[in-house]
């Protein structure tokens, strides 16, 4: 009976120190779209990715040409032949495995690309979150964009745009340029002595890392 008293005492000492507790909310995708350095990265990293899955359906047409080859003529050939064909496939298809895990494997070339180009982007927007959570005094910030559970936030709860202006991005512009921006860009004379600027590092979902 002591013991459930103790407990019953324990919690109602605890409930008015949760309720005291602050809490603020963020969404995370919409920072990050809003940062040209990530998209632009992202954009960066979607063209390594279409490169390596184009480069691996090219070596899965040669396999296959050569396997199509190797079954048409295989009744021909003598069996020292048809042998070494057969080995030759199996190194081709084996080769073609390795270069799928280099590539999309963990630890693999996207992994570390992902790293690379992303996650100091992340690390950043990561950094500040905490900031303003310390400077705040909130002891718990919710990610709307990664909680499948987070039903209904109040706006005046949101420090995205908080977030946003500490990294020095104006809340609610876009990261991508304007339809016909390109095109316009194009059209502008080049400054030869002008260098393009490396936009590309990012890095891997929030509080990872």
């Amino acid at each position: 009976m002591r013991k459930i008293v103790a407990i019953l005492l324990m919690l109602v000492a605890w409930v008015p120190v949760t309720l005291a507790q602050k809490y603020a909310c963020v969404n995370t995708d919409y920072i990050l779209k809003s940062i040209p350095d990530y998209t632009n990265a992202q954009k960066r990293l979607d063209k390594y990715v279409a490169d390596w899955q184009k480069e691996l359906q090219d070596k899965q047409d040669e396999l296959d040409a050569m396997r199509a080859e190797y079954e048409q003529e295989s009744y021909l050939l003598p069996d020292n032949l048809k042998k070494r064909r057969q080995e030759e496939l199996k190194e081709k298809e084996q080769a073609l495995k390795a270069l799928q895990r280099q590539r999309f494997g963990a630890d693999g070339d996207l992994d570390k690309k992902r790293a690379e180009l992303l996650k100091p982007v992340q690390d950043r927007v990561y950094s500040t979150i905490e900031r303003v959570a310390h400077e705040k005094n909130y002891a718990f910030v919710f990610d709307k964009a990664a909680s499948a559970t987070l039903l209904f936030s109040n706006k005046k709860y949101d420090i995205s745009d908080e977030v946003l202006e500490l990294l020095g991005y104006k809340p609610g512009a876009s990261a991508e340029p304007p339809k016909g921006a390109d095109e316009k860009a194009a059209k502008r004379p080049t400054n030869p002595e002008m260098k393009p600027r490396d936009n590309g590092k990012t890095p891997l979902p929030l509080g990872k890392n």
